[in-house]
Parts: C-alpha cells; structure tokens; sequence
C-alpha cells in the first residue's frame, strides 16, 4: 500500500497501538529550554527518575536570557529570569543531559541551534516543549511540540502517546516574484486558508518551489505551520537537507549509510493525503499583517481590508481601507526561531547597506544563535546592522515575545521578523505586523511599512 512520508515516519516509530486507539510512539531527541524544560527536568528529578537517555536530551538557554551584547551567565530578560536559568543549570547537572549554557558558543533557539548542530535529522522523532518545534520538520524529521508533562514522560519512557493526524499536502510549483520569500509564502497560505486551516494535520510541503529552497528557508516554512493549526510540518529530505547537515557536530558518522536511508524517505508517488492544495509561487505577493492574527495578512501594496474583527482592527489603530505602506512605524525586530538564521541576516544587511534608519524609530536585529553571530560578524553584517542604526543583541528568543522586561514603549507600532502578532505578544499594547527580514529592513529606513523595491524608487529616508 502506498505511504506519505509522515506514514512511513510513523510506522518506523510505532512501538505498539494502544486500545484507546492511541500509538506509543517512540521518541528520538528530547530538547528543553529554561522556561519550560526546567519544569520538566525538575517534575522528573523530585520523584527519583532519570532520562532513559540522557545523551539523547538536549536544553539550551533562549526564552528569557539577556540579549545584552556583553552578558553574564545570569543575565535574564524578566524579573527574577535569573532563577529560571539557575534552576535549569542546576537541574540539567543532576540529570546528566547537555546543556548549551548562556555562554557556550552553541548556545541559541532550540530551533535554530539543533539543525544547525546536526541534532534534528531526516527520519527522527523530535519532541520539545515549545510550540514552533514544527520548524524542525524541515529537515524530514517527525517534530512537534508537546506540555512539560510530556516532555518530562519522554524522558523517562522513551515514548510519549499520540493519534495519528490527518494528513495534508500543500504542494507549490514555480518561481516566486523578486523579493517574496518563504515567510511570504508562509503568510500567504494562513491568509488563504485561514489560522485553523491546518486541521491538526500533518502538513508536507512539496512542489518544485520547495525542492528549490534552501534549508532555512524550508525552517522559515515549516516554523509557521503551528500558526496554520497543523500538528507538524515537514519536507521530504533530498541532496540540499544532506549537503546541509554534512559535518554537523552530531550528524552521523555512518554518512554513507545515513544518506541512502534518508533517500527513502519520501511520499510514494501514489500516496494519498486526506487534504490537498496546489498554490502557483507566482501568486505569492511579499506579505505584510494587519491584525492580530497571522491570518490577518495581505499584500503589502493591499489595504486593511473590510473585516468583521473590529475588536483586532481596534487594537492595531486601523481604519478599514487604510493603504499597508501608509502606516507610521516605531520600532523593528529582527529575529527569532523564524528569521534569525544567516541568510536572513544578509537579506536585510543588503538592504541597510549604507542606509540609516528612521530617526523616531528603534530598531534590534539578534541573531538565532551565537554561531549565526560570528558567521554575521566574521562577513561585516554587524557593522552594517550598526552603521544604520540598529541594535546588535547577543543569541535568543528575544522581542519575539515579552517576558516581562526588555520591551517596545505601549503604543508602539512594530514591524517584526517573528511568528505571531497576538495582542501584547511584544509588549503591552504594542501593535505587531509580520513581515520577511528584508521587509522589516526596508520599513525600518523608511519609517514606514515599505517595500524594498520601493527604496529602490527613492523612498529611503537618506539620513
């Protein structure tokens, strides 16, 4: 019978199927971070229990460590954050897992730093108590996010229960427009077929746009299906997910043979999937969001549309027909599990390139990790990103969400790199509209939501 990928996934995983219809499903890699993994490790600890494998659990720190460019192994983005970290420090010890500490070169977002250590791989079973561990499905990996309750079972077992999904398969063909990206694509699918669209599908993309997609822009991709209601998301892996992964810290030593598994891991021709949508990449426009939703995402040469969510409309501060690159920004962000990664670094950094930033505008750039911040530094990035007039922060989640402390001032109108526009998400009564590194770029030098083909016309600000 022919099988998805997801099916095949599946099946090399079941354990057994349980008579509440349930499969065990054998769990892979576990990988924590301080905000919610401490829970789990401490959960696991006061009651006398260890990792089954402790070498197969990994936690970083990256929630709410400070971004302060020269920071302590304490330093925290929230009140007391310092606890959490210590917590985790201590607790990591006591189990026997690695941890990636606060100054460790590795240290980074759970979702950028495990494929870029070789930790996800085509085949696995990831599982994190984080929601965007979706992300990691590019690279043809079964991974999902789960509670601290699970994560702390997955630990100990092994194993964790699940149903199995219904299946969705999201194929786009051709060659996008100048200047839209896979966060473009991204938003484009949610704004289509709306935030609950996912179904609680197991989401694979495929399609000639996708085969001819790097790998971080697959993760680009893939980290939004959450925002999509998907379970997961994944892509088959092929020669690019290799050449990726090829002389990672923890790819396999067995290359040859990891290679030829890997190349069996891909829907059979025949493979039916109980959803099916078909895009045209030339459709894609470069997206930019009004509301408060992902899903609240047009053009960004559209308008605020005509809505029923007067409530989301409010609080952004818009007016029905208002024209997207009419509106005032604050501040700009880029960053987080969604765009921090180097290739996005260099799309804004070509952007910025001597240019400067509106002067009424605060703007941060963090890199996803600290080995993204040498690669950025060791290519000259940072000083562009600094020439123009951004912050240049150390390795975490960052802005992506507020913890509490390091914030936009209420009011703020933000235009962000990051996965979600929720009322508050950046701040109290901050207003979020998400957009590609370059878009975020070509707004911040702007003051305005701006179009980086429209900078080229002579819309820089020129300070």
């Amino acid at each position: 019978m022919a099988q998805t990928l997801f099916d095949k996934l599946w099946d090399m995983h079941r354990v057994k199927t349980l008579s509440s219809g349930e499969d065990l499903i054998a769990i892979d890699r576990v990988f924590l971070h301080e905000r919610t993994g401490s829970v789990a490790l401490r959960s696991m600890l006061d009651t006398g229990r260890k990792p089954l494998r402790p070498k197969h659990v990994f936690c970083t720190m990256d929630h709410i460590v400070s971004i302060k460019t020269e920071r302590q192994k304490d330093d925290a983005r929230m009140p007391k954050g310092q606890n959490f970290i210590q917590a985790t420090r201590d607790a990591s010890k006591e189990a026997g897992i690695e941890l990636i500490d606060v100054l460790s070169p590795e240290q980074g977002i759970v979702h950028v730093i495990s494929p870029e250590m070789g930790i996800v791989q085509p085949g696995m079973t990831l599982v994190c108590p984080d929601s965007h561990t979706c992300t990691q499905g590019a690279l043809g990996a079964m991974a999902w996010g789960i509670g601290s309750t699970d994560a702390e079972h997955a630990m100990v077992t092994g194993t964790l229960r699940q149903r199995k999904p219904p299946q969705m398969r999201i194929t786009i063909d051709g060659a996008f427009q100048s200047g839209v990206t896979a966060k473009d694509l991204a938003l484009y699918i949610i704004a289509q077929f709306g935030a609950s669209g996912g179904s609680r599908a197991a989401i694979e993309y495929a399609g000639s746009t996708i085969e001819a997609m790097s790998v971080e822009a697959r993760l680009t991709l893939c980290n939004l299906a959450v925002e999509f209601a998907a379970f997961t998301a994944i892509i088959a892996p092929d020669a690019i997910t290799a050449d990726y992964l090829k002389g990672r810290q923890y790819s396999p030593k067995d290359w040859e043979g990891a290679t030829a598994q890997w190349a069996t891991l891909k829907s059979d021709k025949t493979a039916s999937f109980d959803i099916e949508y078909h895009i045209k990449a030339e459709d894609v426009p470069p997206m930019v969001t009004w509301g408060t939703s992902p899903e609240d995402a047009v053009s960004i040469f559209g308008a605020v549309p005509h809505t029923e969510k007067e409530s989301s409309r409010d609080y952004m501060g818009l007016t029905e027909g208002a024209a997207m690159e009419s509106l005032t920004l604050g501040g700009a962000f880029i960053g987080s599990c969604t765009n921090s990664r180097i290739s996005d670094l260099r799309a804004a950094a070509a952007i910025l390139k001597g240019r400067h930033i509106d002067k009424n505008l605060r703007a941060i750039c963090v890199p996803g990790s600290m080995a993204v911040r040498r690669q950025a530094e060791a290519e000259g990035l940072d000083i562009i990103f600094k020439e123009a007039g951004f912050e240049w922060g150390a390795a975490g989640c960052a802005m992506c969400f507020y913890a509490g402390g390091d914030t936009f001032a209420p009011g703020t109108r933000v235009i962000s790199s990051t996965n979600r526009n929720f009322k508050g998400r950046q701040g109290p009564n901050v207003r979020t509209h998400l957009a590609s590194p370059a878009i975020v770029a070509a707004s911040a030098i702007a003051g305005r939501i701006c179009a980086p083909s429209e900078l080229e016309k002579g819309g820089s600000n020129g300070q």
